[in-house]
């Protein structure tokens, strides 16, 4: 993954000063293949950390962006989590390193761990970082967990090998917010990094959790924040 910076609390950026730190989402299911290469270009274009697509386009989007410094980033498990086995976790993981992917956000099993199912948990979250050798997300989901909970979730993404601590999967769990943010950086350990999301609309909310101490901003109004153009996006991620 390219060198990502935390900036100090008190730092002023411009709108597209954002960019380097937002990933360019696009996860619509009815999205066509030049929808797909449009995002693509606009990650170049605007300077984006990475292009977020499902691991389907992977080809397409890695074409896209290769030598342009843009990142590849995708997700599974989601946007509904906690639906699949370890086992196919594990393998598509694999299969979406063999694509082309940069990085990987993944869901969890939230009621494994509110069954303390801990180990089960931990593993399935490994399973997937030593598949796939890639920057590992893990969506925490935050806003389900009681104050346990979130505790020991913290605690076994790191021991998995989680390289980022995520609050959420989308605004429909939680609105991404300092609160949140603050949470997951106090606990964070050495190298591991945060990674905000859910319904992040504007430039305003989006440098408020840099400052918080975010490292990356997941979100399909990437394009609305970096204008600020204002909270006219009505998409969740």
């Amino acid at each position: 993954m390219s060198e990502i910076t935390v900036i100090p609390a008190e730092l002023d950026l411009t709108p597209a000063e954002l960019a380097p730190f937002i990933q360019h989402t696009k996860i619509d299911p009815d999205a066509t293949r030049n929808e797909m290469i449009a995002h693509a270009q606009e990650a170049v274009t605007h300077g984006f950390n990475a292009a977020m697509v499902p691991a389907s386009w992977l080809p397409v989007v890695v074409a896209e962006l290769k030598g342009t410094g843009v990142e590849v980033a995708s997700a599974l498990d989601f946007p509904t989590v906690g639906v699949m086995t370890s086992a196919g976790k594990a393998a598509e993981a694999a299969e979406i390193a063999r694509l082309g992917a940069d990085q990987l956000d993944i869901g969890v099993q939230v009621g494994w761990l509110k069954s303390g199912r801990y180990d089960d948990f931990r593993e399935d979250i490994a399973g997937v970082v030593r598949a796939c050798g890639l920057p590992v997300k893990v969506m925490l989901e935050l806003p389900l967990l009681t104050d346990a909970e979130k505790e020991a979730a913290v605690e076994l993404a790191m021991e998995a090998g989680a390289s980022f601590l995520k609050n959420a999967s989308s605004g429909q769990i939680e609105t991404a917010n300092p609160a949140s943010v603050r949470y997951l950086v106090d606990r964070a350990r050495e190298g591991v990094r945060v990674k905000a999301s859910g319904s992040i609309k504007s430039y305003s909310q989006g440098l408020e959790l840099l400052r918080a101490g975010a490292c990356l901003l997941g979100t399909s109004a990437g394009l609305a924040i970096i204008t600020d153009t204002g909270d006219s996006s009505t998409a969740s991620y």
